[in-house]
């Protein structure tokens, strides 16, 4: 984009924000809501994405059958809400059958049909396309359709959890769109005609590298959206979008990440800061049986790993580096996954008995330097590894700290070449994940440090398969204090996101697994000045 051209586009957008103030609420431009992202997708095709903002975007314009309530239990069949589907029941143990809205509409006019859910549903689990959510239906979920607006979703196996995979991760396409093209031609499809939702908004332009403008779709029949028009800037990095917030060319950041990029805009009275959940959790993972089986010579010594994390001030190190907001978790997951529990046993701090345990150990054994591995992407969690270094060195465990390039860091992960490694972890709601990084089974996947106890996986096992919310979670607590007590990894921090957020938007319900889910809810107060 030539500087010409991009200089208009802030004179624009920024004229088109003091317009709002200026002309009441009658104005078209008063619904309007511009958005400072990190990055651009590289595609809104629903199976195909992958990046936050894609997600974000997509989910304005493509809906799912159903939606999980935030921070609800998958297995609770009361946690889901109508979405393309306005009613829902059970057959029997396989199979649920899914009554469509009557006045669903495609963007380009035509109603929606059970066909098109079924077209999705193969889409998603189609290894050309290779979704997120292919490991979870391929093979096992089957959808058909028992007449125009009534769908069947069978399962090979029961499992709690089958509204939520009914549901979760399908968003619905147009059959009439999508299938006479090739699919190995999606990834390279870029006509925004072909981007035709059931949504509250549609793509009114998408100027690629510089923004995206979503406008609300006359023809939803849900409650019509305050805001009527969502632009998307693009920023190449966190503080170039910071920037176009406090240029006042952006009314919202959905993160804004250390202490001091959030202080800055503290500074900034027309903007507020909200806190809330993020679906991160952050640990430092022992190697705990290096060659697939074999223990490692000194941290397969479970006493060891014991007095290493009881000596880690995992609260005050959270909150220095994160902010408030951010905690320590009781275990592995974020403050949103459903089966957090501050009653989880957990190891307390205690440098005390630390030190005693590492005295028992040094008369049998001497202890050689422990190293922590870190990607070089990340000044965190180097600036975590320094810190758990230093709190391990006053207990006399020398340790060092190897920083490597992502690349390499991924590779030394996968063939166990590492001590220690300090990693963070995505939730989605269900706690399954859990399966593929810390369980025996999860060795072939995302288990690096080959942590494995039968008693875990046992007790995973059973809490995956429990129908009941109630008992299913007395099963994952009992889980938990398990693993707590083997510490095949210290679980350092559980983040809050903070948005900076301009004070003419109001009513923002922020849903961590899709924040801008809420969008078509969102006020704008064209009264509410910024400050010049």
């Amino acid at each position: 984009m030539t500087l010409a051209r991009r200089t208009a586009l802030l004179f624009s957008l920024g004229g088109l924000l003091a317009s709002c103030r200026d002309r009441g609420q009658d104005c078209p431009e008063c619904g309007t809501v511009v958005i400072a992202a990190t990055g651009e997708p590289s595609t809104l095709i629903p199976p195909l994405v992958s990046e936050t903002v894609a997600r974000d975007v997509s989910d304005q314009i493509y809906e799912r059958l159903a939606y999980l309530s935030s921070g609800a239990s998958p297995v609770d069949q009361n946690a889901y809400r109508p979405g393309l589907a306005e009613r829902w029941e059970r057959i029997d143990s396989l199979n649920w059958r899914f009554r469509l809205r009557s006045d669903a509409r495609w963007q380009d006019g035509r109603p929606v049909r059970a066909e098109d859910v079924v077209f999705s549903f193969d889409v998603f689990s189609d290894s050309t396309l290779a979704s997120g959510a292919q490991s979870y239906l391929a093979g096992k979920v089957r959808a058909t359709a028992e007449d125009s607006m009534t769908v069947r979703v069978g399962f090979t196996e029961r499992s709690p959890e089958q509204l939520y995979d009914a549901t979760y991760h399908v968003r619905i396409l147009p059959k009439h769109v999508w299938d006479s093209i090739p699919r190995q031609r999606w990834e390279a499809d870029t006509s925004l005609s072909h981007l035709i939702g059931s949504g509250p908004y549609r793509i009114q332009n998408w100027s690629r590298g510089s923004f995206l403008t979503l406008s609300a779709d006359t023809a939803w029949a849900g409650d019509k959206p305050s805001i009527r028009r969502a632009i998307w800037r693009f920023a190449p990095d966190p503080d170039a979008a910071l920037n176009l917030l406090l240029a006042h060319q952006a009314d919202l950041m959905e993160t804004v990440g250390s202490k001091e990029r959030a202080a800055r805009v503290a500074h900034d009275s027309s903007f507020q800061l909200i806190s809330y959940p993020a679906g991160v959790y952050g640990f430092l993972a022992f190697n705990v049986a290096e060659g697939k089986g074999r223990p490692h010579p000194q941290l397969g010594n479970r006493e060891l790993r014991q007095a290493l994390a009881q000596v880690v001030d995992r609260r005050t190190l959270a909150t220095a580096l994160f902010g408030e907001g951010t905690k320590p978790p009781p275990g592995p997951m974020s403050q949103l996954l459903w089966i957090w529990d501050d009653g989880i046993r957990q190891l307390p701090f205690d440098t005390a008995q630390a030190g005693e345990r590492i005295r028992r150990i040094k008369a049998s054994q001497p202890l050689r330097s422990i190293d922590i591995l870190v990607p070089s992407t990340s000044a965190t969690r180097r600036q975590l590894a320094v810190a758990i270094q230093e709190a391990w060195r006053r207990i006399g465990v020398p340790a060092t700290v190897t920083t490597v390039e992502f690349p390499v860091f991924q590779e030394r992960l996968a063939k166990g070449r590492f001590d220690s490694y300090i990693g963070a972890y995505l939730d989605e709601p269900s706690p399954r994940g859990l399966r593929d990084q810390w369980t025996r089974e999860g060795w072939a996947a995302l288990n690096y440090g080959h942590y494995g106890n039968p008693v875990f996986d046992s007790l995973l096992r059973a809490a995956s398969l429990e129908e009941s919310a109630g008992r299913a979670r007395g099963l994952w607590r009992e889980a938990m204090d398990t693993l707590n007590t083997d510490v095949p990894a210290i679980f350092l921090y559980s983040l809050a996101n903070v948005a900076a957020v301009s004070r003419r938007l109001s009513n923002l319900k922020m849903d961590p697994y899709s924040w801008a889910s809420g969008l078509r809810e969102w006020k704008v107060d064209p009264d509410e000045r910024r400050k010049p």
